[in-house]
């Protein structure tokens, strides 16, 4: 893959976690399970889960947006490196918010065919947080069939250079 296509992912990357950041931070900074619950009172440990899901997401997408800018800061462009940034950006943030760890919310990726959001949730969940999942998604699925090559090449180059 040209080193022209490569930068122009990685800066398309660099682009969708900054502002995935932003919003993930604005929410965070604006809402904790006492606003939840004060929204739409609901089970307090899925609720708090969904907001550790959230906390994770964020730390995932701002350590991949930070390593983004030092890929395409240096002088020298190194393909490997910015293969392996896009590889850990499609293991950690977009695997994350599709499967998140502790399974608060899953994909229903027959919704994906009907033009619907493919995420769901276990149960009713704040409007607040259901329109955060919604704000995220389509950019999230976007990126996702951008960078899906790089979860198997990637890892096809390591187990190959073994």
């Amino acid at each position: 893959m040209g080193n022209s296509i490569l930068m122009t992912q990685l800066e398309e990357a660099k682009n969708f976690l900054g502002d995935t950041v932003t919003l993930l931070g604005d929410y965070l900074n604006e809402n904790n399970y006492n606003d939840l619950q004060h929204e739409k009172i609901g089970n307090e440990s899925y609720y708090k889960s969904l907001l550790s899901n959230v906390r994770r997401l964020e730390v995932f997408c701002d350590e991949g947006y930070e390593a983004c800018k030092i890929v395409l800061k240096n002088e020298v462009f190194h393909k490997g490196a910015a293969e392996k940034t896009l590889y850990k950006i499609y293991h950690q943030c977009i695997e994350e918010f599709f499967s998140p760890k502790n399974d608060a919310w899953y994909e229903d990726s027959r919704s994906a065919y009907t033009g619907r959001n493919s995420i769901k949730f276990h149960y009713e969940v704040p409007e607040s947080f259901s329109n955060l999942i919604k704000k995220l998604e389509s950019d999230f699925q976007s990126i996702r069939e951008d960078l899906e090559y790089y979860e198997t090449d990637y890892r096809t180059k390591m187990l190959q250079s073994k």
